[in-house]
């Protein structure tokens, strides 16, 4: 995010002071230190914690329990369909036992009606799996693009020259601490816009389209694979 970016501002910083310091043999030794450290005294400085505030932004939460019910329409699908196919299968392996098929032709047609409908699963749940990742992906964007947004007017209000992440420090004294000021200045901003986020209805995949088999399927030909949830958020991106 730019405004973890300036990051690398003070790093610069400190490798031009250090070179001022080294440089200047005429000077005495003790007069550049004190020039340094004011310097760096006068720098408004500020960090969050990135974890905190995706576990208590309303935003953060909203688009996890959104793509949480999106995974269950999946898990929901996958197996209603792997259910049909197994019933199909096995009233098909009961009639060839009990030599109910009277002809070749008959069994034939029953084995093509399974293969098509292992063929129409794997088609609509990798649509849908698809459609549930590029939500994901979008609400991702949206997360980020909000915090990065707020925090640029935030620091720019509060006169900060930089905002860092606490996982990006060695070590940072906890006055500097603006997470908890960050989330409800977050929170009463998307509050204002009444957001909630929603889950669109389930994506439907055309189902006469041939399938191909996948790494990590049943022997049904089902798709194991489950769309990913966002979890954590990472701030870095």
């Amino acid at each position: 995010m730019n405004c973890f970016k300036n990051y690398s501002k003070l790093a610069l910083f400190a490798l031009v002071a250090f070179m001022a310091f080294t440089s200047c043999n005429d000077k005495p030794a003790a007069e550049a230190p004190k020039a340094n450290s004011a310097a760096l005294e006068n720098l408004k400085i500020r960090y969050i914690d990135e974890d905190s505030i995706m576990a208590n932004y309303n935003l953060a939460k909203d688009i996890n329990e959104a793509m949480l019910r999106r995974q269950n329409q999946f898990d929901a699908a996958q197996k209603q369909r792997g259910n049909e196919i197994s019933k199909f299968g096995n009233a098909m392996q009961q009639k060839y036992q009990n030599n109910q098929y009277l002809t070749e032709e008959a069994f034939n047609a029953d084995q093509a009606k399974l293969q098509k409908m292992q063929a129409d699963a794997e088609n609509y749940l990798a649509s849908l799996q698809q459609s549930i990742q590029n939500e994901l992906n979008q609400s991702q964007i949206q997360l980020l693009d909000s915090i990065d947004n707020f925090m640029k007017d935030y620091a720019k209000k509060k006169g900060f020259d930089m905002v860092l992440r606490k996982s990006a420090t060695l070590f940072i004294d906890e006055k500097y601490d603006v997470t908890n000021e960050v989330i409800e200045g977050l929170n009463k901003r998307y509050n204002k816009v009444g957001g909630k986020t929603t889950a669109p209805a389930p994506a439907k995949a055309p189902e006469a389209a041939p399938a191909k088999p996948a790494a990590g399927t049943t022997a049904t030909g089902l798709s194991t694979e489950k769309p990913a949830t966002p979890g954590k958020v990472d701030l870095k991106k």
